[in-house]
């Protein structure tokens, strides 16, 4: 049996201080949608009907830039809520959203989830909250973009996810890669084509191996110092 939209709520940082009969209220201006995966939920640009919660599985918020590329702004997962900002300033979704596997999320509208807020100012600070929080996600995704190269994005990356989800195997770190070659282009903000280049060239080196969607990681400190290469 599916929770309850309350239950959901409840499990939601944005709303787990609201009182019991106000989670109830306000529970009943919410929708439930199932998407698939590759679902889009709304594209760049278009009118923004109201705000998002994430029930369960995976969404991508993500640009695409005339020439193709595509860029990962935030993968949000269950609890997290997303098009808060386009909700108040009356402007179109900022980016687009789609599912990166199945899941279902739940949908308030424009005018409803403004009313709440309305009648409850102590709740528009947590909403203020959320929204400067990802702005600050926003400008360090600038600053990456901004001041470094595709291979220390690459490597910082790698070695994230070897320090989160790395299993010691022989000759090194194993890494199982969560995505494939496109899907690391874009959140690292650039083409397939580079990816592919620049894995190779760190195991030509000898920093890494190459396993099918694995990554094992020979030189880690190797990696490290890379990274942080001027």
């Amino acid at each position: 049996m599916s929770e309850t939209v309350e239950a959901i709520l409840h499990k939601t940082p944005l709303f787990a201080g609201l009182s019991d009969k106000e989670r109830s209220l306000l529970a009943e201006r919410f929708i439930r949608r199932r998407i698939g995966h590759g679902e889009m939920l709304f594209g760049e640009g278009d009118p923004c009907m109201g705000l998002f919660l994430v029930a369960s599985g995976k969404i991508r918020i993500f640009k695409d830039s005339p020439d193709g590329r595509t860029q990962v702004l935030a993968v949000e997962g269950p609890g997290s809520s997303f098009a808060e900002l386009p909700v108040f300033d009356g402007g179109d979704y900022p980016a687009s959203a789609s599912a990166i596997e199945d899941a279902e999320v739940l949908f308030i509208s424009r005018r409803d989830f403004q009313n709440f807020c309305r009648e409850h100012p102590d709740f528009a600070l947590k909403v203020i909250a959320v929204v400067g929080s990802r702005l600050r996600r926003l400008i360090n995704i600038i600053e990456e973009l901004s001041f470094t190269t595709i291979r220390q994005r690459l490597i910082a990356l790698i070695v994230r996810l070897a320090q989160a989800n790395g299993t010691h195997a022989a000759g090194g770190i194993r890494v199982e890669m969560p995505m494939s070659h496109k899907e690391l282009a874009a959140e690292l903000g650039t083409v397939r084509e580079l990816v592919s280049r620049n894995l190779g060239r760190l195991q030509a080196e000898g920093l890494l191996e190459l396993d099918g969607r694995a990554i094992v990681i020979k030189d880690l400190a190797g990696l490290q110092r890379e990274q942080n290469a001027p």
